[in-house]
C-alpha cells in the first residue's frame, strides 16, 4: 500500500472515529433531555389532574374527564390513574386496561417515593402525592413527538456521518497528495541520478522542513559517495600502476634471460633483481590488503585490550631486525606509571602497522635515520608523537600526504608507494584516534596520534 493510501485511510478513520463518537454523544444527550423533558411534563400534567380532584370540591371524576378530554396540554394517549391509601383507584383517565399497575408496584412507588419505568409503548411515572399523605399517582404516555424527534435526528446523523465520510475521503486523498508532493519530487530527482551522473544533488527547498532534512542527508549521502568512488578510481589506477611496474620488470628480465645462454653468474644476477622486484610487489600486495582489512566497517569485530607499549616495542624490534642503521628511542612520560594508562581498545596487527609506517617514514627520510617516539596521556587518551628532523614535507604537500598512493615532491627519488600514511590514517580513525602533522622544509617533522584509552 502506498504512503498517500495510508494516509487517507489513517485520516477518514481517525475523522469517522471522531464522528462517531460526536454523533453518539449527541444522540445520547438528547434521548435524555427528551426522557426528562416527557417526564416532567407527565408530572405537572398528573399533579395538576391530581389536585383538581383531591383539592377542588366542586370537581368529581365525571367532570374531571370532561375537562380533560378538550385540555391541548394532554400527552398522546395519555393516562393518569389516582390510588387513595387502601390502593383503590379513584380516578382512570385512560381507557381501562391502559395502565396495568400491580401491588407490587405500588410498594415499590410507596418505599422509593417516585420511579420510572416503560410498560409497552408507554413511559411510565408513579409518585407519592405530596399534598395527601398515602396517595399514588401513577402517569403514563405516548411520546410520539419525541420519538420521531429522535428518529429524525437519527436520520440527520446517520446522513452526516456518510457525507462526512465521503468528503473526508475527498479531501483526505488530495491533502495527503499535496503533503507528499515534496517527497514525489524528491523521488523524481534521486532517479535521474545514476552512476555516470552522481554529481547531481537534489533539492532542498526551504530547507527548513522534514523533507528538506532528507533532501539534505541525501545529498550528504552522495557527497560522501561521490568522493568514495573518485578515491575508487584513483585507488585502482595508481594500484594497477603499482602492480604493474614491478610484474613488467620481471616479466622483461625473464624474457632477456630466455633470449639466450648465459653463465651462471648472469642468470645469479638476473635471478636476484626478480627476487627484489617480487618482494616488492610482495610488500605492495601486503599492504594494499592491510588498507582494504582497515578500510572495512567489520574491522572492529576483533578489537581487544592492547598495551600501546609493548607494540611500540614489537615494532621497534622487527624494524631495526631489518634496518640495522635505524635510531628509534621511545620514551615513556612520569605520570604513566598503571597499565591501565598504556591500553587501548584495538587490533594489536593493525596497530602495530601504523606505528611501524611512521617510524619507518620518519627513519626513512632523515638523515641519521632517527625517530623519537614519545609516549603520554591526558586522562581520557593516550598520546604518542613521532618526531624526526629529516626533510620534512612541503607545504602544498601536507593536505595530500593522507591520499593513498600520494607522494611528496621531495621524496619522488626515494623508494616508496605512498600507501603507508594513507594506511596509517585509516587504522587510527578506524581506532576512533585522530592524527596531526607538523612540518617545515629541512626542519623535520612531527606526527601525532591520540587513542582513547581501553573502557574494557
Amino acid at each position: 500500500m502506498q504512503i498517500r493510501q495510508r494516509l487517507t485511510y489513517q485520516f477518514i478513520i481517525v475523522v469517522a472515529l471522531i464522528l462517531f463518537l460526536s454523533s453518539i454523544a449527541i444522540y445520547y444527550f438528547s434521548a435524555d433531555y427528551r426522557k426528562d423533558d416527557f417526564y416532567t411534563r407527565i408530572y405537572n400534567k398528573a399533579l395538576i389532574t391530581a389536585k383538581l380532584l383531591i383539592e377542588v370540591d366542586e370537581v368529581d371524576t365525571t367532570l374531571l374527564k370532561k375537562i380533560e378530554t378538550g385540555n391541548p396540554t394532554s400527552l398522546p394517549r395519555e393516562c393518569i390513574v389516582i390510588y387513595d391509601e387502601q390502593n383503590t383507584v379513584i380516578y382512570n383517565s385512560g381507557q381501562v386496561g391502559a395502565l396495568r399497575i400491580s401491588m407490587g408496584v405500588l410498594d415499590t412507588i410507596r418505599m422509593e417515593k417516585e420511579i420510572r419505568f416503560v410498560q409497552g409503548e408507554y413511559e411510565v411515572l408513579g409518585f407519592l402525592f405530596p399534598e395527601r399523605e398515602g396517595f399514588i399517582i401513577v402517569a403514563g404516555a405516548v411520546d410520539i413527538n419525541g420519538l420521531n424527534k429522535m428518529r429524525n435526528l437519527r436520520t440527520v446523523l446517520l446522513t452526516v456521518f456518510a457525507v462526512s465520510i465521503f468528503l473526508v475521503f475527498i479531501t483526505g486523498w488530495v491533502y495527503a497528495g499535496r503533503a507528499l508532493q515534496p517527497i514525489s519530487r524528491v523521488i523524481d530527482q534521486v532517479d535521474e541520478i545514476s552512476i555516470s551522473s552522481i554529481n547531481l544533488r537534489v533539492r532542498e527547498g526551504n530547507g527548513q522542513d522534514e523533507i528538506a532534512k532528507l533532501a539534505n542527508t541525501f545529498n550528504n549521502m552522495l557527497d560522501r559517495l561521490e568522493t568514495a568512488f573518485k578515491l575508487q578510481k584513483i585507488f585502482i589506477a595508481n594500484a594497477s600502476h603499482e602492480l604493474r611496474t614491478p610484474l613488467t620488470t620481471i616479466t622483461g628480465q625473464l624474457d632477456v634471460a630466455l633470449m639466450n645462454e648465459r653463465s651462471n653468474d648472469d642468470y645469479k644476477h638476473i635471478m636476484s633483481s626478480v627476487l627484489e622486484d617480487i618482494k616488492n610487489l610482495n610488500q605492495v600486495s601486503n599492504r594494499l590488503l592491510l588498507l582494504a582489512q582497515a578500510s572495512a566497517e567489520t574491522a572492529g569485530v576483533d578489537f581487544k585490550p592492547v598495551r600501546i607499549d609493548d607494540v611500540i616495542w614489537q615494532a621497534k624490534s622487527e624494524l631495526r631486525r631489518n634496518n640495522a642503521d635505524y635510531k628509534i628511542y621511545v620514551s615513556l612520560d612520569q605520570s604513566l606509571k598503571e597499565a591501565e594508562q598504556l591500553t587501548v581498545k584495538g587490533n594489536e596487527q593493525l596497530l602495530k602497522t601504523a606505528i611501524s609506517n611512521l617510524i619507518d617514514n620518519g627513519c626513512k627520510y632523515t638523515a641519521d635515520h632517527r625517530v623519537d617516539v614519545g609516549i603520554r596521556t591526558n586522562g581520557r587518551q593516550i598520546i604518542l608523537e613521532f618526531r624526526d628532523h629529516g626533510i620534512g614535507i612541503d607545504p602544498q604537500d601536507l593536505r595530500h600526504i593522507f591520499e593513498p598512493f600520494y607522494r611528496g615532491r621531495n621524496v619522488l627519488l626515494i623508494k616508496g608507494h605512498g600507501i603507508g600514511l594513507s594506511l596509517v590514517e585509516r587504522i587510527v580513525h578506524l581506532h576512533g584516534g585522530t592524527i596531526k602533522v607538523i612540518s617545515q622544509p629541512g626542519q623535520g617533522t612531527t606526527f601525532t596520534t591520540t587513542f582513547p584509552l581501553n573502557s574494557f
